[in-house]
């Protein structure tokens, strides 16, 4: 961190306040990086999860699927590492219920039915985990994911959706239990993104954890009509059944239209090359080739392009280097408290 990054700090008398919206393994990373860098950090996750053991859970108990919120509390928490391992542990048991579930996925469901609603159980728990900055729920209600295919056909669900291997042409969510009601974000949700002052959405999956965010009408809204930056952190590799082939236009290009117009204003690319055996396929399933890049695709769809070496390699994947993507977050931020 400069000492010109500092120095705006004690100028300004306040931390920026950065709002990331998104959901999956990657979020996680940057928010990490962004705390460590002493940014106001709130976290906006998805709650339209149908898989793996917050899938099960969401239909055993009928609460917003936890996975993506577990995780998220643990990269801004301050609770001693031995108390986090406990936190992510997944059991290995073959009991039918227990078996592949994280310890955090059953306290936050546990929560959710001690307060009445997955807004107040998250709140509770980053109380209780010394949460350095705010974990909201993109939804207090459990999300329904719908997707029309380029060719007209339907499908509802994350994992029904990626599944059938077609190019998407829009996503919209419902309300799981009243699909009648139009789904709503809380009011904190709201200020939070109006108080911002940038906006970052991902690094994570374009369709089924950045998407879904923003198709919640008043957060979309809320989304159009900030005052903040928004930055968009593209994705280092195509992901199966949402963006195959798919260049870093046509990621920004699909964020646009999905909010009616240009509203991504800054663009995170990564330029170093992925190579040979940088990347398990056999571990990372969903991943296919590295993202190619379309400057003049970019340079119509956003206002600055900002493009560096971002890979970090490690546990045989391809991630975000998260200290890189949050200092330059940060300096975004810096720009816009200083306008």
């Amino acid at each position: 961190m400069s000492s010109d990054n500092r120095i705006v700090r004690v100028i300004k008398g306040r931390r920026p306040k950065v709002v990331v919206i998104g959901g999956g393994t990657g979020l996680p990373v940057i928010l990490n990086s962004l705390r460590k860098q002493n940014a106001d950090v709130t976290a906006i996750v998805t709650v339209a999860d149908d898989g793996g053991s917050s899938g099960i859970i969401r239909n055993y108990i009928n609460v917003v699927p936890p996975g993506d919120i577990r995780n998220v509390l643990v990269s801004l928490s301050d609770s001693s590492p031995s108390f986090l391992d406990i936190f992510q542990y997944r059991f290995d048991s073959k009991d039918a219920f227990f078996a592949g579930h994280a310890i955090g996925n059953l306290i936050i469901a546990a929560l959710t039915e001690m307060r009445g609603n997955i807004f107040d159980a998250v709140q509770t728990l980053s109380t209780m985990m010394n949460v350095d900055g705010h974990v909201f729920p993109a939804s207090n209600e459990p999300l329904t994911l719908n997707a029309e295919f380029m060719d007209g056909t339907i499908a509802a669900g994350e994992t029904e959706i990626s599944g059938q291997r077609k190019q998407i042409k829009h996503v919209w969510v419902t309300d799981t239990d009243t699909p009648e009601e139009t789904p709503q974000a809380v009011p904190p949700v709201i200020n939070a993104i109006q108080e911002a002052d940038v906006i970052v959405l991902g690094p994570g999956s374009l369709f089924t954890s950045i998407l879904p965010n923003l198709m919640i009408k008043n957060l979309g809204e809320a989304v159009c009509q900030s005052h903040a930056e928004l930055i968009y952190v593209c994705n280092i590799m195509t992901q199966k059944g949402e963006t195959e082939r798919f260049t870093d236009a046509e990621h920004v290009r699909v964020i646009n239209e999905h909010l009616g117009g240009k509203f991504v204003n800054t663009v995170l690319i990564n330029s170093e090359k992925v190579k040979p055996g940088d990347l398990d396929y056999h571990k990372y399933d969903e991943y296919l080739l590295q993202v190619k890049h379309d400057f003049a695709g970019l340079q119509k769809q956003c206002d600055c392009i900002i493009s560096d070496n971002f890979l970090s390699l490690h546990d045989h994947g391809v991630f975000h280097d998260g200290d890189k993507v949050a200092t330059e977050i940060l300096n975004r931020a810096f720009q816009h408290i200083n306008k």
